[in-house]
């Protein structure tokens, strides 16, 4: 059990986080970047690849690869955040449940381990099927611009 607590080994850094966006990033590029609402220290964004139909992410602006490295006042609005997640997902995609978490680690399926993330994701009741679990792949009946709009109609936006 020699690898329970070892040092990081080097060149673990993040290079070119896809969470950090520019201080100066123009809001107006929020659609490109698939942000659909910006707070003071935290924003949201749908997932690019996602597992099913609304998967979106919480994410603080600050690079920080775990929850207890955020400090308090971005925890809370973090925390905020996904539940306003939770609520605009239920009245536009009615889902059975979801599916809330942090993968914290490469171990533990961080696709991007420095810069902590929370994913919601939607579920259905029978969402599960044969062709992710034998092909890898994913059936998502909805294009990511649709549930953009439906979550900005239903108040995920900056100022709404």
């Amino acid at each position: 059990m020699a690898y329970v607590g070892r040092p990081k080994e080097g060149g673990e850094e993040e290079q070119g986080c896809l969470f950090c966006v520019p201080p100066g990033a123009d809001p107006d590029d929020d659609r490109e970047r698939l942000i659909v609402l910006r707070g003071e220290r935290v924003f949201i964004m749908l997932n690019r690849f996602p597992y099913s139909n609304g998967h979106l992410m919480v994410v603080p602006k600050a690079h920080a690869p775990s929850l207890e490295d955020l400090d308090l006042d971005t925890a809370v609005e973090l925390m905020a955040l996904l539940k306003r997640s939770l609520r605009a997902l239920r009245e536009t995609l009615r889902p059975d449940g979801f599916n809330v978490g942090a993968n914290l680690g490469r171990v533990a399926g961080a696709g991007v381990e420095g810069h902590v993330h929370v994913h919601v994701v939607p579920r259905w009741l029978g969402d599960n099927n044969f062709v992710p679990v034998l092909d890898g792949t994913r059936l998502i009946p909805q294009v990511l611009e649709d549930t953009y709009e439906m979550l900005q109609r239903a108040g995920l936006r900056s100022g709404g």
